[in-house]
């Protein structure tokens, strides 16, 4: 099986350990990987090797990147076979290094809401959370405004009434953002094409509050990730914390984008909302 340079990087390096929006995603090596033959690179893992070491949360799904649900094993390996099977750049050119917000791709197209839906992205807070419950709801509201203000097409909207059956079978939301227990990641996301069962955002609560980065900021962040938007680490600049190249570039780079984790190079010690993450955003949903 051929392996790309960064692809073979990410795999031998970092698929064999749970990365999390928590703690630091175990960087892409880059030092020396350029300079070695083919022969002389680590293998990456086998897709059993990968599968067996990638986290699986409480609902079935195996968490990449940190806070990426992929839901099934078919699309588990199909995400493993681009990191391995397909050449730097050869996705469209993405990784020159010439321009990032960067969208989410599905398809062969952009993985974004229709213009009707994003002005209506109805959601519930469930009050499983309990005594957490004000916080998350706050935090939401915070994390949302945040992408609302970049653009007037973007409305998030807290169905409260939901609240008391907040789970992804409730048909009366968009999304659910429900508690979860494990301690891999803060908080994860799901993408506009995530299947109906799949759309949630998943909160550890203590967690949110201790991180040490504003709950607004990593709602915020997984927010975008709602919206379509990828990390913006997995870009070359970044020269860390390669993902894959299933994406699309907005803006030029932005080591300080709301979607860049600080321990991936990012240079926003808070996670915070960029004037590029709200360019971006008005590339796609307008202003």
């Amino acid at each position: 099986m051929r392996v790309t340079r960064a692809g073979q990087a990410f795999l031998a390096a970092a698929a064999l350990v749970v990365t999390a929006l928590a703690a630091s995603p175990a960087p892409a090596q880059s030092s020396d990987t350029s300079t070695r033959t083919e022969d002389q690179r680590e293998a990456p893992p086998s897709f059993a090797e990968f599968k067996a070491s990638t986290f699986r949360d409480a609902d079935g799904q195996y968490i990449v990147n940190g806070d990426e649900p992929i839901s099934t094993e078919r699309k588990l390996r199909q995400y493993y076979d681009r990191m391995v099977g397909s050449d730097d750049g050869a996705d469209g050119g993405k990784d020159d290094g010439s321009t990032s917000l960067v969208v989410n791709q599905d398809g062969g197209g952009d993985d974004v809401w229709s213009s009707s839906q994003v002005g209506n992205l109805t959601y519930c807070v469930s009050t499983a959370f309990g005594s957490d419950y004000g916080v998350v709801v706050d935090a939401m509201a915070a994390g949302a405004g945040l992408w609302e203000g970049a653009s007037s097409a973007v409305d998030f909207v807290h169905v409260s009434s939901a609240d008391a059956s907040c789970t992804t079978s409730n048909s009366s939301v968009l999304f659910s953002v429900e508690p979860t227990s494990t301690t891999q990641y803060i908080a994860r996301a799901f993408f506009p094409s995530s299947a109906d069962f799949e759309r949630n955002v998943l909160v550890n609560s203590y967690s949110l509050q201790t991180s040490g980065w504003p709950p607004s900021n990593i709602l915020g962040h997984e927010l975008g990730h709602s919206l379509g938007f990828r990390h913006e680490h997995t870009r070359p600049e970044a020269g860390t914390c390669f993902e894959d190249n299933n994406w699309r570039p907005l803006t030029p780079y932005d080591s300080s984008s709301i979607m860049h984790y600080p321990q991936c190079n990012g240079t926003s010690s808070d996670l915070g909302f960029s004037a590029y993450d709200g360019q971006g955003t008005r590339t796609v949903y307008g202003s």
